[in-house]
């Protein structure tokens, strides 16, 4: 096989839990190959770039095999090379820290809680 489609693809190797999920994010606009925006049935070859927006996360993966099954997760992982960096440690604010199991947060507990929200 030298190609599949792309939403295909993506199930595949479980970027996206059900194929109308990877079909859907396709149509939104958050899946590029190679640069350019694709539709659910741009083909992917081996050696093309995906940018994919999945979850709440960019990921920067590179096919490096075609499939259009799913298979187990120690071969989907196989099948890509992922070029995302690791994600940034987010520092803990030390500003308003509630200790585990002290109650309800009272009334100024709760604006604090509100404005680190609002941030």
């Amino acid at each position: 096989m030298d190609s599949t489609r792309v939403d295909r693809w993506l199930w595949a190797t479980r970027l996206f839990k059900t194929r109308s999920e990877a079909t859907a994010a396709c149509r939104a606009g958050h899946v590029r190959v190679n640069g350019t925006p694709a539709k659910p049935a741009s083909p992917v070859r081996a050696g093309d770039r995906l940018a994919v927006r999945a979850h709440g996360r960019e990921r920067d993966v590179e096919v490096v095999q075609i499939i259009d099954k799913r298979v187990g997760a120690p071969l989907a992982q196989a099948c890509l090379v992922d070029h995302t960096p690791p994600p940034a440690a987010v520092p803990e604010d030390p500003q308003f820290v509630r200790e585990r199991g002290s109650g309800r947060p009272t009334k100024r507990d709760r604006r604090d809680l509100d404005r680190l929200r609002a941030r």
